[in-house]
C-alpha cells in the first residue's frame, strides 16, 4: 500500500492489537506450565538463527503451544513478528504527527510506514498460508511463504535505511524497525528449517 496511511489503517491496527492482547490475557490464566522438552526445543531451534537470544526471548512464552513442533514454532515466530510490526506502525504513526518533528524526518517516517504496511501484509499472507499447508501442496506453499517473508525483511531493511540515526527520533525508529527485521530474519530461518524437513 503506497500513499498516505489512513485513519482506517490505524483503527484496524489498534483493533487487531486489542484482540491479540485479549487472547493472550484470557489464555494466560489457564495456560499450563511449559515442559522442559518444549523449552529446550525452542532454544535448540533458535540456536540456528542469526539472533538466537532474541529468538528464544520472543518465543519462550509460547512453549506450551509450540511443544516440539517445527511448524508451530515457525507459525509462532511469524505471529510474534506480525504483532511487533503492527504495534511499531502505530507508534510511528503517532510519532510522525508530532508537531515538533522535522519535515525530513516526517517524510522518512511516512516512507517507512508504507514499507511497514507492505511488510505487515506479507507477514499476514504468510501466516494464512502456513495454516493451509498440506502434504500435497507443501513445496509450493512453503516457497510462497519464504518469498513473502523475504520480501517483508527487504521492506523492513529499506525502512530502517531511511534514517541516519543522528536525531533522537531517527535513533528510536531505526532501533524499533531493526528489532522487527531481526524477528523476521529469525522467523525466516525457522521457516527454512521447517521446509528442509520435507525436502
Amino acid at each position: 500500500m503506497k500513499g498516505s496511511i489512513s485513519n482506517q489503517f490505524l483503527i484496524s491496527l489498534f483493533l487487531t492489537l486489542v484482540a491479540i492482547n485479549s487472547c493472550i490475557n484470557s489464555s494466560s490464566a489457564t495456560r499450563p506450565i511449559a515442559s522442559k522438552a518444549s523449552t529446550e526445543f525452542i532454544k535448540t531451534s533458535c540456536s540456528s538463527t542469526v539472533y538466537p537470544t532474541l529468538c528464544f526471548a520472543s518465543l519462550a512464552s509460547h512453549a506450551t503451544w509450540i511443544q516440539t513442533s517445527p511448524k508451530l514454532l515457525a507459525h509462532a515466530a511469524l505471529n510474534v513478528t506480525l504483532s511487533k510490526a503492527k504495534s511499531t506502525s502505530v507508534e510511528m504513526l503517532h510519532l510522525s504527527k508530532n508537531p515538533g518533528i522535522k519535515p525530513r524526518e516526517a517524510e522518512a517516517m511516512q516512507d517507512c510506514l508504507e514499507e511497514l504496511s507492505d511488510s505487515v501484509d506479507e507477514l499476514r499472507r504468510s501466516i494464512a498460508e502456513m495454516g493451509q499447508i498440506k502434504s500435497s501442496n507443501f513445496q509450493l506453499t512453503m516457497s510462497d511463504i519464504q518469498t513473502w517473508v523475504s520480501a517483508a525483511l527487504t521492506d523492513e531493511t529499506t525502512c530502517s535505511d531511511g534514517f541516519d540515526g543522528k536525531t533522537k527520533n531517527g535513533k528510536v525508529v531505526r532501533k524499533r524497525v531493526l528489532n522487527i527485521a531481526h524477528l523476521t530474519s529469525n522467523a525466516l530461518a525457522l521457516i527454512n528449517s521447517y521446509a528442509s524437513l520435507h525436502a
